[in-house]
């Protein structure tokens, strides 16, 4: 893995990817970009690993696209063949992965670094940290699935609202309209954001990416096919192994001991 990004898998079952360009506030480039494909695909595929939380080092979260390499992209065909070969992959992965991902936002998620907060399964910001669609302030429309999420989270109005003006969205903000999930004091972000990567590594890691999946195909499905959809996946985890322990535990009036099979 290249230096643009660090990984940390612990014995607690969580994998802290770590965007590593502090001085450029984390803003991504095709090595990052290249470095948070590897740290993800390792999570992934690392059965050990159970949630993952994504970070960035140093004053901010993620900045957005360099916009030096946006600069060396001038033909407006490369700019669609970059965002198709380099963000959609990333982006797909991390909504992908059948594991719980955090987002710990400290400073500022903008644009393109947004994109990559909002794609988490959840968000916790810092009390000083802020999102930003800032793409219309240098007359682009937001990309690398923030419309989306924006309007899945908030609606088609806030949506537009949010990435037309442009502005800094506050963290409490964020928790009002469903940007973020929960605010913590920016000295313990990322103890915080640990504590709650372990208690959902304690979960049944099948069932939770099951349930990614349903909630992800709800959105495009009506009634009677998101019901059709759930049942299927019911049938793994019925057939699971955390499936049985917590049958168990019901009946023995303990705790369950997941583990994530």
């Amino acid at each position: 893995m290249n230096e643009t990004v660090l990984y940390e898998a612990t014995d607690d079952g969580v994998a802290t990817i770590t965007l590593n360009r502090p001085t450029a506030r984390n803003a991504i480039n095709t090595a990052l970009l290249d470095g948070l494909g590897e740290g993800l695909r390792r999570a992934r595929d690392d059965e050990a690993v159970r949630a993952i939380v994504l970070c960035g080092a140093g004053k901010g979260f993620c900045a957005g696209a360099d916009l030096a390499d946006l600069a060396a992209l001038p033909d407006p065909d490369q700019v669609y063949d970059y965002i198709l070969s380099h963000y959609q992959p990333v982006i797909g992965m991390i909504c992908a992965i059948q594991k719980p991902i955090i987002a710990a936002v400290n400073g500022v998620a903008a644009g393109a670094g947004a994109s990559l907060a909002l794609a988490c399964d959840l968000r916790i910001m810092a009390d000083d940290a802020a999102i930003m669609q800032a793409f219309t302030n240098i007359g682009l429309l937001p990309d690398a699935g923030s419309t989306w999420f924006l309007a899945h989270l908030v609606g088609y109005s806030r949506a537009f609202e949010i990435a037309a003006e442009g502005e800094r969205i506050d963290a409490r903000r964020c928790v009002e309209l469903g940007l973020a999930n929960r605010v913590a004091p920016a000295a313990s972000l990322g103890h915080e954001a640990r504590q709650w990567a372990q208690r959902l590594a304690q979960r049944p890691t099948l069932a939770l990416g099951l349930l990614k999946n349903a909630l992800y195909q709800a959105q495009r499905l009506d009634l009677l096919g998101a019901i059709e959809y759930e049942a299927r996946l019911q049938q793994r985890a019925i057939a699971s192994d955390d499936h049985r322990e917590g049958l168990a535990a019901f009946r023995e009036k303990r705790p369950p001991r997941f583990t994530g099979r």
